[in-house]
């Protein structure tokens, strides 16, 4: 038997093995990364095979490019109740939060030095608040949520000063599906004329956003949240030609000057084709229903739930399991779930999220996070709770 024979056998053979690994495991991890809905990815094959021109360029096919950016910026805008001059696109709800804080902050120090954001924001946003802490002499003041993780608006009202410069608080936290009080916050900051930053990163598409009703000055979005492509995102700022922002990153002028390099444009459509989908609207009486059967499984069970009992979306449950060994059970089911804590062959960091609403380290390693998607049934996840 020829080498190239024995070669396509074995590589059948894998696709089979795979093929059939992939039919056993339950996806329940959709607040990490989502897959491509169809209208997604027939946007993104015609794309990379039509939109190959820069936008930029000047000719016929650069301008039908650049006129499909357009389009798909319009779109966006359209869903949070903004003008599509006030989005830029980015790489990713990260890089927009870098550009968010950390542009409008340097770009106006002389505004102040004092930045409120909460203790369970994701790990961007904390990260780039100890950079400018630490570099830039910032003094950051972290809201500690209550117990239902959940941000209490008058905590973050209190806490801001005359030299407030921003507050930052995300719209849904990530890995208890809490929705915080973005109205009151933001209402507050337009009473006193401090920026307003919101991470909506897991809110988008799965509850209202409108940027005029939250006071929302900056907006962080992620395509591949919402079942489109990777790589892609969006900032929404409030009066945008009119707001001093550093670039975070610089280029030749794309983006209104703010974001450097050639626009991805396949990337931009595909997210655009996904924020026009309104598959995920449609299926969020399914997914609550769903949520509402796994509550009442868990405390049957004797668990218990770490999520709110109220003002959290139904995507995302946080749940405590007696004698139960969290870590264990997301490196070696075929349940995709995850886990509040960063797991190494050496330790096990207990996730900061869990510690800040009063769960111990056995708590927390008792506990698993479980987002459900669009094709989510109950029937798939019955065999988790025999």
């Amino acid at each position: 038997m020829s080498k190239n024979i024995c070669l396509n056998l074995k590589k059948k053979r894998c696709l089979k093995y795979l093929f059939f690994i992939r039919s056993k495991m339950i996806y329940l991890d959709f607040a990490a990364s989502t897959p491509l809905l169809p209208s997604v990815k027939k946007e993104l094959f015609r794309a990379f095979e039509e939109e190959y021109s820069n936008p930029s360029s000047a000719h016929k096919l650069g301008r039908i490019s650049a006129e499909r950016i357009e389009r798909a910026r319009e779109i966006i805008a359209n869903s949070i109740g903004a003008y599509k001059s006030e989005i830029i696109f980015t790489s990713g709800a990260s890089e927009s939060n870098n550009l968010a804080i950390k542009g409008y902050v340097l770009a106006n120090q002389k505004k102040g030095k004092h930045i409120i954001t909460s203790s369970i924001e994701h790990k961007c946003i904390l990260s780039i608040c100890n950079f400018l802490e630490k570099n830039y002499g910032y003094e950051i003041t972290y809201i500690a949520p209550q117990n239902n993780g959940i941000i209490d608006a008058e905590e973050v009202i209190s806490a801001m000063r005359e030299d407030t410069v921003l507050v930052s608080i995300m719209h849904v936290n990530n890995e208890l599906g809490s929705i915080q009080p973005a109205a009151a916050i933001g209402q507050a900051c337009f009473e006193r004329n401090i920026k307003f930053h919101v991470d909506a990163a897991q809110s988008y598409k799965k509850i209202p956003i409108d940027v005029d009703e939250l006071n929302i000055d900056m907006l962080s979005l992620s395509a591949h949240k919402i079942y489109g492509p990777k790589g892609i995102g969006a900032l929404y700022i409030r009066d945008l030609r009119e707001t001093r922002i550093q670039p975070v990153i610089h280029g030749a002028g794309q983006e209104y000057g703010l974001r450097g390099g050639t626009l991805a444009t396949p990337l931009i459509l595909g997210f655009g084709a996904a924020v026009e989908d309104q598959t995920i609207e449609g299926s969020f009486e399914e997914v609550n229903k769903i949520n509402s059967l796994l509550r009442a499984k868990v405390i049957e069970m004797g668990g218990s739930i770490n999520t709110a009992d109220t003002n959290y979306i139904p995507h995302i449950l946080n749940i405590r399991l007696p004698n139960f060994n969290a870590s264990h059970f997301v490196a070696n089911s075929d349940f995709l779930c995850s886990q509040g804590s960063a797991c190494s062959s050496m330790n096990i960091e207990m996730s900061y999220v869990l510690r800040e609403i009063g769960l111990d380290f056995i708590s927390a390693n008792q506990s698993i996070r479980i987002s459900l998607g669009i094709n989510t049934t109950f029937k798939n996840l019955e065999p988790l709770f025999k």
